[in-house]
Formats: structure tokens, sequence, C-alpha cells
């Protein structure tokens, strides 16, 4: 497949021009077929194809295929058990008003790329995407790959990314005029595995407090900032400089400490 932006020839199952990085197929959010570069609606099905891309894509068509390996192999050992992990949630803070400022082409295609640093970020630790939120993603550490370091993997992953994303963010301020920053929040704690098919799809039945808990943190920490609860900073002390915000309270939960990576 020829990219449309450099000419350089890439491989059929290309989603993204190996030399420049513009997308050279447009996932659709509906039933995830390819479509090229530039069009509206999905041709298999007649999506809109301005969404967040991938947000219902199996995420088989995402994952890299060394860790896809790992994950089935395993399936069997880790289905319905109880399992530590780490949950990171990264988004774009106040995407709905950047959107406003570009053309739903324009935007895709940000987002497109904004995605993919996201996604190469968390694999490069052995995470695991668990699906797009509309403006980023929710990654685990831990499961289905276990790591006993899922914490530190999850720390590690994100100041990755927020130096991968600020970079990225200073070249659509000098290029576009934008002001797109990042915000991410982590949380550590028990969830249960579910059933994983054949196509990476998992479903976790004790999501509600692990996870909610790290969404809470991403929805407070500051532009630029990554914000993980008490519990996480305990099990990476000694590996990361935090600075302690002292507690909070969220709503449904009791007084919350956080924590910050300075």
């Amino acid at each position: 497949m020829r990219c449309p932006s450099c000419g350089h020839e890439n491989r059929a199952d290309r989603r993204f021009c190996a030399e420049c990085g513009t997308p050279c197929a447009a996932l659709c959010g509906s039933c995830g077929a390819s479509n090229l570069p530039g069009e509206k609606f999905c041709g298999d099905c007649g999506a809109a194809l301005t969404a967040a891309p991938r947000s219902t894509t199996s995420p088989a068509a995402y994952t890299p295929r060394h860790l896809a390996e790992k994950i089935l192999a395993a399936r069997n050992a880790i289905e319905g058990e109880r399992k530590p992990v780490t949950v990171l949630f990264a988004d774009v803070k106040g995407s709905m008003q950047l959107a406003e400022q570009l053309d739903p082409e324009e935007w895709s295609a940000i987002m497109q790329r904004f995605f993919r640093i996201l996604s190469e970020g968390v694999e490069r630790y052995e995470g695991f995407v668990d699906k797009f939120t509309g403006d980023g993603i929710m990654a685990l550490f831990g499961a289905p790959i276990a790591h006993e370091d899922h914490a530190q993997r999850a720390c590690y992953a994100a100041l990755h990314l927020r130096d991968e994303l600020r970079r990225f963010g200073q070249e659509l301020r000098r290029e576009r005029g934008l002001d797109v920053a990042t915000r991410m929040g982590i949380h550590s704690g028990e969830v249960v595995v579910g059933r994983i098919g054949d196509d990476l799809r998992m479903e976790y039945t004790a999501q509600g407090h692990t996870v909610g808990l790290a969404q809470r943190m991403e929805a407070l920490a500051e532009a630029g900032r990554i914000y993980l609860t008490e519990h996480t900073a305990k099990l990476v002390s000694g590996y990361f400089a935090l600075r302690d915000l002292g507690a909070s309270r969220i709503k449904g939960e009791a007084r919350v400490a956080i924590c910050r990576h300075r």
C-alpha cells in the first residue's frame, strides 16, 4: 500500500506508514473494516469514519502478534481468577473544544496518530490496551500477561507516553497552532479475569472499584500530569520520584491519597 503523504510503499496490512507515520488506512469504529484515508464513510457498513478509531474494533486487530500469542497461551490459566493489576487511563484534555476547531478529517488523522503513540507505549512494557474511550485509552498491566511488577511497568509506560505525547503536542502547536495536552491516571487493585476469546476480547467482572478509581485519577489530573493513588505509589516506592498531593474526597469513595510524578 502506497502512503498518500510521502509515497512510501508499505506492506498491504500496514495501517500507518513506516516512513512518515501517516495513516494508510482508516479503521471503521463500527465494523473494523479498513478504508482509505480521507474517506468519510465505511465502504463495508456505511458508518461515519470521523469518530475515534478502533473504539469497538477487536483487540486482535491492534495487539502485536508476539503479545497476542502470550495472551492466548496463558488464557486457560487466568480465566476466572482474581488478579492484581494496574490500570492506566489517558485522554486528551478538552478534546471536544479542540475537535470543533478542525475539519473532522483533520481531527481524525490527529487522533489516529495519538492512539498509535498510546498503543505502542503501552505495548512497549507488555501492557494491554483494553479499550479506546473516544479520546483516550484504558490499559491494563499485570493481566492478561502476568507481571509482578505491573505497577512499575504502568509508571514506566506513563512516563514514556508523557514524553512522546509532549513531543507530538509541540509538533501540533508548531504546525497547526493547536494546544493539545494529555492527562493520565493510575490505580492498582484486583480484578477477576473473565472469558478471553480468540479475538482477545475480555470481560472483567470486578472492574468497578479498581477501574473506576483509575479513571477518577485521570479526571483529576492536570494537563500534562500523571496522577496515581497512594496504593500504587507504595508499590513503586523507591523507583520513581513522586510528589504527595495529600488526600482528596472522591465521589463514592473515602478520602483517597493522591500522588503525581514530578
